[in-house]
């Protein structure tokens, strides 16, 4: 909807679908939906709590935001700055609402997310508040709603932004564990990280009538594709069709819709067996996976968790040797390093770095993506899953393999190495080297977004060692949908970050190209991630990087990913991914809330 009028308190709105003039309260009546074509209007998160839960009933959960500056930001403003506007603009500390209320007299707990909050952007405190949300559903042994509107992570907190995908995954894993249903409303518009994360990875998925959803914006995809999208493209009804959500369901409807499920939901509930995950984390302690855990090959067998030795969740050390190359002068000098022809791939790393690789090809549902490679190979003699993202070297090797970029076939394919890694009791080494995930219309088509959000959930509880690797670029949630592991490693000329440099410019920087600029605000380096505690070994690269020696560089891999597996292998399977969930936990706690006493 336009306006007609600057006034706060405006007696007529402009339907932005059918250009009718509208009384306000008439519209409001009609929940914000135009009585005459339909449309629905954008809803602030109080105004959608009003509309959906019980009178009187909303109760915000006690946690207040303190200011959040992880990387000191700065595009043409200071994001403090930019914080404080949305503050005064909306009225809210952040871009959830969290609390308990009921619906239809059913018990639930929610989390609201409001897009007038720069874009509903997913940040740390958005992502703890998020978690805090699902802790209560868990202690209250009640289901969790999420409401979202959201155009991704939020790039002014850099990478620890998009490490609340994983926080806020695992979250309702938990949940998953400990039979509490999740219930996700799409509403206009749902993208990027939020989609790629909890939007699709709950029970059910509902899309409000006018919802749009997409890994990747109409605009991104035009600009890639260079052709023109589908009609009707990502629309709710466009993601009923393709089998990407479980009903679309009008504003007017949904309320009871929700009652309907929750009720279905609290017939069937059941309390949580003392000792159980839940009633763990219930209790005040951290859920572990409720999957059986086969033993890793030489590993010993499983023990009592006080029993395991101390595998220190983060470590960060810069192991480099005689003759290392110093830092690049400039992050943006890195970005180029990273994405240098030359940089040896996955398939290279295979060759020499590990013996007796054995490829393994398709995702069993119909397609083997290029881009994503895998199989069985050994490690100093160790049997090991690798998976990693296969570019090339050769203007015709890249555009066979899609330059990197994963399809959900690749990550589906992922995920059944993965799972059948921990059926076979070996660990998984991942090696991340991608732009970011596929963004075309067929990848959109096939469920980009959930393909992986399910491989980020997978992997949070993956009852085996994980550790990943980032060799080349770690693009957004094409990169971490293979780097949920125990330990990440980064190569010392890669860069990791939640978006491009370009991209990052192109949508905070209103003049020339800034990419330069982009990429020193994004702390994408390994030092400025090993700082931040998201990568916890830097491995060194020969002179000139390991385009230079690429042996060198396998070697140099080789050495640094025997040195953090060892440990991973004497470790409980439980004890393993609790430790895991507390490593992605921290990226959302570190200094986001205050609690009221």
């Amino acid at each position: 909807m336009t306006t007609t009028a600057p006034r706060d308190e405006q007696l007529w709105s402009r339907c932005a679908g059918c250009s009718s003039l509208l009384y306000r309260k008439r519209l409001r009546r009609n929940l914000d939906v135009c009585p005459e074509c339909g449309t629905h209007v954008r809803l602030g998160a109080p105004q959608r709590l009003a509309q959906l839960v019980d009178p009187d009933s909303f109760r915000a959960l006690p946690d207040r935001v303190v200011e959040v500056d992880p990387i000191g930001f700065v595009d043409v403003l200071p994001y403090p700055n930019r914080l404080a506007a949305a503050r005064t603009g909306t009225g809210l500390d952040e871009a959830v609402l969290c609390g308990t209320a009921t619906i239809a007299g059913q018990p639930a707990v929610l989390a609201v997310m409001d897009f007038r909050f720069l874009g509903g952007s997913l940040g740390c405190a958005v992502g703890e508040l998020i978690t805090r949300a699902a802790e209560r559903a868990l202690a209250d042994r009640v289901p969790l709603v999420l409401v979202t509107a959201s155009g991704g992570a939020r790039m002014q907190e850099g990478a620890l932004s998009l490490m609340q995908m994983a926080t806020v995954s695992q979250a309702i894993g938990v949940l998953r564990e400990a039979g509490l249903l999740t219930v996700s409303v799409l509403t206009d518009p749902t993208y990027g990280g939020v989609a790629a994360s909890f939007a699709t990875n709950t029970d059910l998925v509902l899309a409000e009538t006018g919802a749009r959803m997409g890994f990747a914006g109409p605009r991104v995809i035009r600009q890639v594709t260079g052709r023109p999208l589908p009609e009707g493209f990502q629309t709710a009804e466009f993601l009923l069709r393709h089998g990407q959500v479980d009903m679309v369901v009008p504003r007017r409807a949904l309320r009871g819709r929700l009652a309907a499920l929750l009720a279905a939901a609290a017939g069937a509930a059941r309390p949580a067996p003392a000792g159980s995950a839940a009633a763990q984390v219930a209790s005040g302690g951290t859920a572990i996976a409720a999957v059986p855990a086969p033993r890793a090959a030489g590993s010993a067998p499983a023990e009592p968790a006080g029993a395991a030795p101390d595998v220190p969740v983060r470590s960060p050390v810069d192991r480099r040797g005689p003759g290392a190359t110093p830092d690049p002068v400039d992050a943006w000098d890195t970005v180029r390093a990273a994405r240098h022809p030359g940089r040896p791939t996955t398939l290279d790393y295979l060759d020499s770095a590990f013996d007796g690789f054995v490829e393994l090809h398709g995702d069993r549902l119909g397609a083997d993506c290029p881009a994503v490679v895998g199989g069985l190979a050994r490690l100093d003699g160790r049997p090991v899953m690798v998976i990693g993202h296969q570019k090339g070297h050769t203007t015709a090797e890249l555009v066979a393999r899609n330059f990197g970029m994963a399809s959900p076939a690749g990550h589906r394919k992922a995920l059944r190495l993965m799972r059948l890694a921990a059926r076979l009791g070996l660990p998984v080494v991942t090696l991340v080297d991608t732009p970011g995930a596929d963004p075309g219309v067929d990848a959109e088509e096939q469920g980009q977004a959930a393909a992986i959000a399910e491989s980020i959930l997978t992997m949070t509880a993956l009852p085996t060692p994980v550790v990943a690797v980032v060799t080349g670029e770690g693009g957004s949630g094409g990169a971490l949908a293979l780097a949920v592991a125990d330990r990440v490693l980064m190569l010392r000329r890669a860069v990791y970050s939640v978006i491009s440099p370009e991209g990052c410019a192109a949508i905070l920087w209103p003049d020339s190209p800034a990419a330069p600029r982009a990429a020193r605000a994004l702390r994408l380096t390994a030092p400025d991630l090993s700082r931040l505690g998201v990568v916890d070994q830097i491995v060194s690269e020969p002179d000139g990087g390991a385009q230079a020696d690429p042996q060198g560089a396998a070697d140099e891999l080789r050495r640094a990913l025997s040195a953090n597996l060892a440990p991973l292998l004497e470790v409980p399977r439980a004890a393993l991914v609790r430790r895991r969930r507390e490593r992605f936990r921290r990226f959302g706690a570190a200094g986001s809330l205050a609690v009221k006493r």
